[in-house]
């Protein structure tokens, strides 16, 4: 290959333009003087710290100089975007990918140094890290070895099909991050056999056929996030909670959503809390005729439950005997790096757009949750669909990912403010709610709060805060993985790891709970199974039929309708 003229001539050019960006580079450092604001810097008045700039310069002109010298025999970095062969065997190719490294490297770097507020700093390294994942030269076809080898290989053909996944993407709205064909809600997810019993325009209240000859007395409600659809809960027999809780004994019900449109576009966190949460509540009591049952909200599905409970407490009602709270947000201090997004103006800008009507479209939101991880869940894509024309495999996560779900506009306007900017739910007495003050004080009911240690929707510190509000008894788990992966984690995987404190001790901080936590193998779902059982009730007969008499009846086989509709 070094003997072609051609490649020659490419690399002689690429070596030049590289010494000029080279050049330029080093021009910007000497400009960067420590502690003074940065003449090159993309926002004015934006300061560095000495010490950390320094290094960074330091660093730079170290591994740039030996970048240079190395030349065309620079190895590949490890990452695995650059792991495919031709990446190591294009000299060019692997050079840029080294630069780029190189370069990537440095600006985070600068991101760091600088000097600021904890919300500027980290909208700096938002802002760099979107730049620099977005830049990599495995997005360019120009740039990326293994695509033009697929290209050659295929004469073309893989170019061809790229077009033709980029247009299917444009006319669905978003990137396809499976093979969604593949899918069919009820059919392969969503297949835990039930009934709908309920329905109002707000949710479908689903209730599972029992798996087990008896049942515990205190049915379970589960509330999934509004956000999402249930079946997050219900991808495949083997990993869903739902078929699990079924076939420990619990007569169970879900709140299925409705994906909201223009007709509830004028909707509320009232009407939520009022018609939806408390309704659920309510009809679960009436049809296993009991005083209490056991709840659990996952995510959002958690938040609108404590919220619930908490008006039902100031009407002094007591319908829950227990409650699981799944990745929660209660106390709203630390929300990671969504925060980067919320700030008096932003909230004031969503208020005036939708805040007395309209919708906040579900692709929205997904694309939002997309590009806090960008190099796996844009780019990634961006690559494989478009410059390799590969079918991206099938996958049931992801398909539900993809499911988006719209949010009326006043819903979503006063949680962001009184949640994410304000944190009024905390505050006993600020927010009233379905014309109710809320305290959590008065949640004085046994609560099982997870977290999973690398979520970065509901950071690990911000699940556990929850331990320091709700009064009653109270058990912490701490999952491996992030916001989804670390909830589904069935016991028949042997996957993933969780902690627990058999002293049942709830210190201050999470950092002085893990000091005398202990790591236990697999899914944390076999204690939350042993710690619901104990808030269940004695087992009964399990029902013959859904729903109870002539007012809750079959409405229609589960998953329903609610779940099918499209954003």
């Amino acid at each position: 290959m070094n003997s072609d003229p051609i490649w020659g001539q490419s690399a002689q050019a690429f070596q030049q333009f590289f010494g000029e960006q080279w050049s330029k580079a080093m021009q910007s450092f000497q400009q960067l003087e420590p502690g003074s604001q940065s003449k090159a810097a993309a926002q004015p008045g934006v300061q560095f710290e000495p010490g950390k700039l320094q290094s960074v310069q330091q660093d730079y002109v170290r591994e740039a100089t030996a970048l240079w010298a190395a030349g065309m025999k620079a190895p590949v970095p490890k990452d695995k975007r650059f792991s495919a062969a031709p990446w190591e065997q294009n000299p060019l190719a692997s050079f840029s990918a080294a630069a780029y490294a190189l370069n990537a490297k440095a600006l985070m770097g600068m991101a760091e140094a600088v000097q600021g507020d904890a919300k500027t700093r980290q909208r700096v390294r938002f802002a760099v890290e979107q730049w620099v994942a977005a830049m990599s030269p495995s997005n360019f076809m120009a740039l990326n070895p293994d695509a033009q080898q697929k290209a050659i290989e295929t004469r073309g053909e893989s170019i061809a099909k790229g077009v033709q996944n980029l247009l299917h993407d444009i006319q669905q709205g978003h990137v396809s991050m499976t093979d969604e064909s593949v899918f069919e809600v009820g059919k392969n997810v969503a297949t835990t056999e039930g009934a709908v019993v309920y329905e109002n325009e707000y949710f479908q209240l689903i209730e599972y056929k029992p798996l087990t000859a008896k049942v515990h007395e205190r049915p379970f409600l589960m509330v999934p996030p509004c956000i999402n659809k249930y079946y997050i809960l219900d991808l495949q027999p083997e990993n869903s909670l739902i078929r699990y809780a079924v076939s420990q004994g619990h007569r169970t019900f879900v709140v299925s959503w409705r994906n909201p449109d223009a007709s509830m576009g004028d909707r509320t966190w009232d009407n939520y809390i009022e018609e939806a949460i408390l309704r659920a509540i309510a009809v679960v009591q009436e049809i296993a005729g009991v005083e209490q049952i056991n709840a659990l909200g996952f995510c959002v599905g958690g938040t609108m439950l404590a919220t619930g409970l908490a008006v039902l407490a100031a009407r002094g009602e007591y319908p829950a005997a227990s409650a699981t709270f799944l990745t929660t947000l209660i106390d709203f201090q630390d929300t990671g790096i969504l925060d980067v997004f919320i700030d008096e103006n932003f909230v004031k800008y969503r208020e005036m757009q939708m805040g007395q009507g309209g919708l906040l479209a579900g692709q929205e939101l997904a694309s939002t949750f997309s590009f806090l991880r960008p190099n796996d869940l844009v780019w990634n894509y961006v690559v494989g669909n478009y410059l390799k024309g590969e079918t991206p495999p099938a996958f049931d996560l992801l398909y539900w990912n993809s499911d988006s779900t719209n949010l009326p506009g006043p819903w979503y306007a006063w949680y962001l403010r009184n949640f994410y900017l304000e944190n009024n739910l905390v505050k006993p007495g600020k927010l009233t709610v379905c014309g109710e003050q809320i305290d959590l004080r008065l949640l004085d009911l046994p609560v099982y709060v997870y977290g999973s240690r690398e979520d970065h929707i509901v950071p690990i510190d911000a699940s556990y805060a929850s331990t320091q509000l709700l009064p009653g008894p109270k058990r912490f788990v701490m999952g491996a993985s992030g916001h989804i992966a670390g909830v589904i984690n069935p016991p028949a995987k042997n996957k993933r790891s969780h902690w627990l404190r058999e002293d049942g001790a709830l210190p201050p901080t999470l950092s002085q709970w893990l000091e005398d936590a202990e790591e236990l193998p697999g899914s944390w779902w076999t204690d939350w199974a042993d710690w619901l059982k104990g808030h269940a009730g004695k087992q009964v007969a399990a029902p013959k039929r859904y729903g109870k008499g002539t007012k809750y009846q079959q409405l229609q086989a589960a998953p329903g309708s609610y779940v099918q509709q499209k954003a």
